[in-house]
C-alpha cells in the first residue's frame, strides 16, 4: 500500500499541477495520522484493561475500607456510649448504696447512743439507789450508835444517881455534866 500511495503522489508531483501549500497534506500523512489514531485507541483500551481498571478497583476497595472503618468506628462510639451511660447508671446505683449504707449506719449509731445513754441513766439511777440504801444504813447505823451511847449515858446517870442517892438539883447537875461530856454535837445531829 505504501508504493501504491507513494506512485500516486509521485504522479501528482510529476504533473506539476500542485501549488505550494503551508504544510505537505499528502496521503501519507493521512494513513500515519490514521494508524497513530489507532494505535491510541489501542493503547488506551490496554492502559485502561491493564492500569487504569486495577487501579480504579484499588480505589474501590480502599474506598470500601475507609467506609467499613467508618461505620464500625460509628458502631464502636454508639456502644461506648452507651457502655458509658451503663456504667454511670451503675455509678449512681453504686453511690445511692453508700448513702443508704450510711443512713443505716447513722441510724445504727443513733440507736446505739440512746441504747448506751440508757443504760448509763439506768447504772446512773441503780448507783444513786445503792448511795441511797447506803445512807440509810449509815444514819440507822448512826442512830443505833447514838442509842448506844444514848442508853450507855442512860445507865451512866442511873449509876450516878442510884450511887448518890441524891435529891433533884444534884441529879440536874449530873445531866448537865453528862452532857456536856457527850458534847453538844451528838445531840444536835
Amino acid at each position: 500500500m505504501n508504493t501504491l500511495v507513494s506512485t500516486f503522489f509521485v504522479l501528482a508531483d510529476s504533473a506539476g499541477a500542485m501549488e505550494p501549500r503551508l504544510f505537505d497534506l499528502d496521503w501519507q500523512l493521512f494513513a500515519d495520522a490514521f494508524l497513530m489514531i489507532i494505535a491510541i485507541f489501542v493503547l488506551v483500551f490496554f492502559m485502561s484493561n491493564l492500569l487504569f481498571n486495577p487501579a480504579r478497583k484499588f480505589l474501590a476497595d480502599r474506598q470500601e475500607r475507609i467506609k467499613n472503618d467508618l461505620d464500625t468506628a460509628q458502631t464502636e462510639k454508639a456502644d461506648a456510649v452507651a457502655l458509658k451511660e451503663e456504667y454511670e447508671a451503675k455509678l449512681r446505683e453504686i453511690d445511692k448504696q453508700a448513702e443508704d449504707i450510711l443512713a443505716d449506719a447513722r441510724k445504727k449509731a443513733l440507736a446505739n447512743e440512746a441504747s448506751i445513754v440508757a443504760k448509763a441513766k439506768e447504772e446512773a439511777a441503780r448507783i444513786i439507789e445503792h448511795a441511797n440504801v447506803e445512807a440509810e444504813l449509815e444514819k440507822k447505823k448512826a442512830a443505833d450508835e447514838v442509842k448506844q451511847e444514848m442508853i450507855q449515858i442512860a445507865s451512866l446517870m442511873a449509876g450516878k444517881v442510884v450511887a448518890a442517892n441524891i435529891d433533884t438539883t444534884v441529879s440536874a447537875g449530873l445531866v448537865d455534866e453528862t452532857l456536856k461530856e457527850i458534847g453538844e454535837s451528838t445531840w444536835l445531829s
